[in-house]
């Protein structure tokens, strides 16, 4: 994206700017959803659409994910309630398993949707492993 222009952002707005490009996409998603409720307006007008793909930059794309990987980073200092939620969760054989944990940083399983992903995410942590959602 060379052709970017740079914008002057006046003082007023600084802060404000400031704030928003250090958001998240899904913070920013969910920003916009609560300025369509409390102002009654869409940001599917020109210049809002121009506004937050100028502040979101490539990040974009990343707001419509809904499929993730599941990544064990980390099997912590608890194996054993790590494997026994991994073989809960996939039905994995103990081996299988076990062997996932012994090769961490390992991705559990492809294609999750955000609320499963989530879900294992809070068990596995809560187990003592490490993991991440990509």
């Amino acid at each position: 994206m060379s052709d970017e222009k740079t914008m002057e952002v006046p003082a007023k707005f600084k802060d404000l700017v400031s704030g928003i490009e250090k958001m998240s996409v899904i913070d920013l998603s969910e920003l916009v959803k609560v300025l369509e409720e409390k102002f009654g307006v869409s940001a599917a007008a020109p210049a809002m659409m121009m506004a937050a793909a100028s502040t979101a930059g490539a990040a974009a794309p990343a707001e419509e994910q809904n499929a993730f990987a599941v990544e064990i980073i980390d099997s912590g200092a608890n194996k054993i309630g790590v494997i026994k939620v991994i073989r809960e969760l996939t039905q994995m054989g103990l081996k299988d398993a076990k062997d996932l944990v012994d090769a961490a940083p390992k991705v559990l399983k492809e294609g999750v949707e955000k609320a499963q992903a989530a879900e294992w995410k809070k068990k596995l942590e809560e187990a003592g492993a490490k993991v991440t959602l990509k």
